[in-house]
């Protein structure tokens, strides 16, 4: 800490706060900033580890006071996230080489109130152990597609449920209360009567309004789905996407689902069939009796031969291993599309720029079906907008973290033709790396839900405190 102008206060916030407190040097600092995404790396002039509320509002008074601004990492996974994970908003959208990083997963508290159907958990809290928890109470969750991905996050950018996104809509949908520290270094705890427009901002908004620290949601009363993975070689990707689209024009809102091209390195973890080599891959995830959700599957298990084939029965909360690997830190980037309709033109298109024998650099290519409970009005009106998407597309790239820069476009040359409509409408949830520029976030909202998010920045964090994000500015 030697070489930090305010080296006296830091020594006072370490001595104030439970968590640690380091600066470059340090020997704990390169973990404690480390993230999911190896391609951005944070090199801020304080991290906190925070491990209660009041670290948390401590860093954030300690930033204010000598006008610094603030990043927040959780978990470290997104906005470039680990194979798979379709579920932006677990850490800072930019690399934070300046102000103070304030890190989350301590706060990893989960609670679970069966009689109210909801649960209650800190800003560290994981998938896995949230999924865990409610599942002894016969109850689950809206999770994401890892066990590790963190619940704040994910659910802060909309959050796009693996297990029951088309039969419930957005994770963000069902969000009953949020404690948040805002800039000025107060707790609020906001519900549809507290602090009702920041309430709304929140859920939707990301991580520009504050850090939250704690979490209240829905869960529901389901044990079991028919649910799993289905794989193909590379070359049967024309028949089975083909037949995926047939699939998707006819599922009930009670089926979620998407498809994957990928091209995965030759890595210990993986499966043997897919080691270096392109493979086809549909997950399927159906709150139904596990009959019905074979009935519904019988044309896909048709649609080529399987290379593997792990869709049956099974408890709730074993879905977040439906996508294989997640947990293991890359450098990627990505890029995202959003479709109105999985179209013939559109089919071709994937096929053409990714399917087999095309000369591409993308590692993977993921399309999930939107639609259903995801474009229905939510419980109570929050920031998630553009619900009318069909589709969302997701672009993967691995690199090297020093690669990262010069593989910044891969994937666009699918994303741009496909969905010509993607320059004037992202979703909060599906925002890359790139998409974190002054013209690229608002596209995210209509112009309505943009002005009101502006007008609640204005309100709680008018210098911006928080803009390690896709940043959303005051008002004026």
């Amino acid at each position: 800490m030697s070489d930090l102008p305010f080296e006296q206060d830091v020594r006072k916030l370490a001595s104030a706060v439970s968590g640690p407190v380091l600066a470059p040097g340090d020997e704990e600092y390169a973990a404690e900033c480390a993230r999911g995404n190896l391609a951005v790396a944070h090199r801020p002039q304080v991290v906190v580890g925070a491990a209660t509320e009041g670290d948390v509002q401590a860093a954030v008074r300690f930033a204010r006071e000598h006008a610094l601004p603030v990043g927040v990492l959780a978990t470290g996974h997104g906005p470039s996230l680990p194979v798979g994970v379709l579920a932006t908003g677990h850490g800072p959208s930019l690399p934070v080489d300046e102000g103070v990083l304030i890190t989350t997963r301590r706060l990893d508290r989960v609670r679970v109130d069966a009689g109210a159907r909801t649960a209650h958990v800190g800003a560290g809290a994981l998938w896995g152990p949230v999924a865990d928890a409610a599942a002894r109470d016969g109850l689950a969750p809206l999770v994401g597609s890892s066990p590790s991905v963190g619940v704040v996050g994910y659910t802060l950018g909309g959050g796009l449920s693996i297990g029951m996104a088309r039969a419930h809509g957005w994770a963000a949908d069902h969000v009953r209360s949020t404690d948040v520290v805002t800039a000025d270094g107060e707790l609020r705890r906001t519900a549809p009567r507290e602090e009702p427009d920041l309430y709304w901002a929140l859920r939707g908004g990301k991580s520009n309004f504050g850090v939250v620290t704690a979490m209240e949601f829905t869960l529901f009363p389901v044990t079991r789905l028919y649910a799993g993975n289905l794989c193909y070689a590379g070359e049967d990707a024309d028949q089975v996407l083909r037949a995926y689209r047939d699939f998707t024009a006819g599922a009930p809102d009670e089926v979620t689902s998407s498809f994957a091209l990928m091209r995965m390195p030759d890595l210990p973890f993986l499966p043997e069939f897919m080691r270096g080599t392109l493979t086809v891959h549909v997950r399927v995830s159906c709150v139904t009796p596990a009959a019905q959700g074979a009935r519904l599957v019988a044309p896909l298990r048709d649609a080529a031969p399987l290379l593997a084939d792990t869709v049956t029965e099974i408890p709730y909360a074993d879905c977040l291993g439906i996508v294989p690997g997640g947990g293991e830190p890359w450098a990627a980037v990505e890029h995202f599309a959003l479709l109105d309709d999985l179209t013939p033109q559109a089919v071709e298109a994937v096929l053409d720029t990714a399917g087999p024998g095309a000369a591409t650099r993308i590692d993977i290519v993921d399309i999930h079906h939107l639609g259903g409970a995801l474009a229905a009005p939510p419980p109570a009106p929050n920031a998630v907008g553009h619900r009318d998407a069909g589709f969302a597309v997701l672009t993967l790239t691995f690199t090297t973290p020093g690669e990262a820069a010069r593989s910044a476009a891969s994937g666009t040359e699918l994303t741009e033709p496909l969905a010509p409509r993607s320059g004037d409408r992202r979703h909060p949830t599906f925002l890359s790396h790139a998409d974190a520029v002054e013209e690229r976030t608002p596209t995210a909202y209509s112009p309505e839900t943009y002005r009101r998010l502006r007008a609640v920045k204005a309100r709680y964090d008018p210098d911006n405190v928080f803009r390690f994000n896709h940043n959303i500015p005051a008002a004026g």
